[in-house]
């Protein structure tokens, strides 16, 4: 049967390249790379200290501004906590259209810490206004705040006006954190010209291993943070714990042919979008999409949401879908219960749409192709036909 993957948000292909390296690093580089008094250790550790550099140049940062981490969802957590622990952040500004790892842990900042949180207004299509953003930071202004905002939303796709928010972030002496995890890897970022002061990314996301991913810090910040997993100096006495040199050496070997091809691989998803949006609205006559998701300049192009409708809520949706090869998602993968509407499709669509209406993110990798797409039309036309929807 004929198969086509197109959940590259949730993650990623690991390449035959990225393979390799890690076999290799499993196989000669066993060592313990904090065990520095003999050649098998100094090798492991080389190879951690190798990829760091290697991945600062990549995004234009300092090696000791990159701490790894198990992936994003800690890198966010890292960020989040550390600041009020070491930062002395009082007051978090953040939005509804988050990732649950950046939301859930500022809800339990919020009761266990008591730190004051509030949410960005969203305005048509997800885009954050702005204008309350500035509001919020004035009146908060005699807290310490950080904003934690993604710059590419991983199931909508909007991107993130970060010349504003840096902007906004500088006047008020606020710190900016952006969750980067859909964009590190994928496009070119230069953390010269961002004024990010936190950024997090996640390997799996960009064609290396899970289990593996990094946070930004900007050095003058660094120096603050003692420690946020305890027990040893790895990572700078930030996060201890024996280093994952197989995972470390994946990752640099992924983000280093990810920004060999960044202009290649970006024009040839955004081609797939573009004709993915043609056939849809060929079989779907007024298709709604959601966000800012069709929009060639203001999303991300590996990111297409739309709403497909249904004489009532059909939970089986991606089952049937995948039952005909074609492999998409109703949104985060982290938020594994089908029948439970992503926060972000509700937190932006009209509920009299979603009870009559299912939500199909469709996210494009360099490894698809326009039979992917024609698999997916095919098989939304007959699933159509089946419940008499045409």
């Amino acid at each position: 049967m004929k198969r086509a993957y197109l959940d590259n948000a949730a993650t990623t292909p690991v390449r035959n390249e990225v393979i390799k390296v890690m076999v290799n690093a499993l196989k000669y580089s066993f060592g313990n790379p904090s065990s520095v008094q003999h050649s098998y250790g100094r090798e492991a550790f080389s190879i951690i200290e190798e990829s760091r550099i290697r991945i600062a140049k990549n995004i234009m940062a300092s090696p000791s501004e990159i701490i790894f981490t198990s992936g994003g969802t800690e890198a966010n957590n890292l960020v989040l906590r550390s600041s009020i622990l070491y930062l002395g952040v009082k007051h978090i500004l953040t939005s509804q259209l988050e990732h649950f790892s950046v939301l859930k842990t500022v809800l339990d900042l919020s009761n266990k810490d008591k730190v004051c949180v509030n949410f960005i207004q969203i305005q048509e299509k997800g885009v954050l206004n702005l204008n309350h953003m500035e509001d919020l930071l004035k009146r908060n202004s005699s807290k310490k705040t950080l904003v934690s905002l993604m710059y590419a939303n991983n199931e909508i796709g909007n991107l993130l006006e970060v010349d504003k928010v840096i902007f906004l972030c500088q006047k008020y002496n606020a710190y900016f954190h952006s969750d980067t995890i859909q964009i590190i890897g994928n496009f070119p970022i230069d953390m010269k010209k961002l004024s990010f002061d936190f950024a997090t990314a996640s390997a799996h996301k960009f064609y290396g291993p899970k289990g593996v991913g990094f946070v930004f810090i900007r050095n003058h910040i660094i120096k603050k943070i003692k420690h946020f997993i305890t027990g040893g100096f790895q990572e700078y006495g930030i996060r201890s714990g024996t280093e994952n040199t197989y995972g470390i050496a994946g990752l640099s070997k992924a983000l280093q042919l990810s920004s060999c091809n960044f202009l290649h691989h970006t024009k040839k998803i955004q081609d797939l979008k573009l004709y993915c949006i043609s056939e849809l609205k060929k079989i779907i006559p007024n298709i709604i999409f959601n966000g800012l998701s069709f929009c060639p300049d203001q999303s991300i192009p590996s990111i297409l949401n739309f709403l497909y409708p249904t004489k009532k809520k059909d939970y089986l949706l991606y089952f049937h879908l995948d039952l005909m090869g074609v492999s998409v998602s109703n949104g985060s993968s982290c938020n594994n219960n089908v029948k439970k509407m992503s926060h972000v499709i509700q937190s932006i669509t009209n509920e009299k749409l979603l009870n009559k209406m299912m939500p199909i993110r469709i996210s494009f990798g360099i490894f698809n192709e326009k039979k992917d797409i024609d698999l997916l039309i095919e098989a939304l036309q007959k699933i159509r036909k089946q419940k008499n929807l045409s």
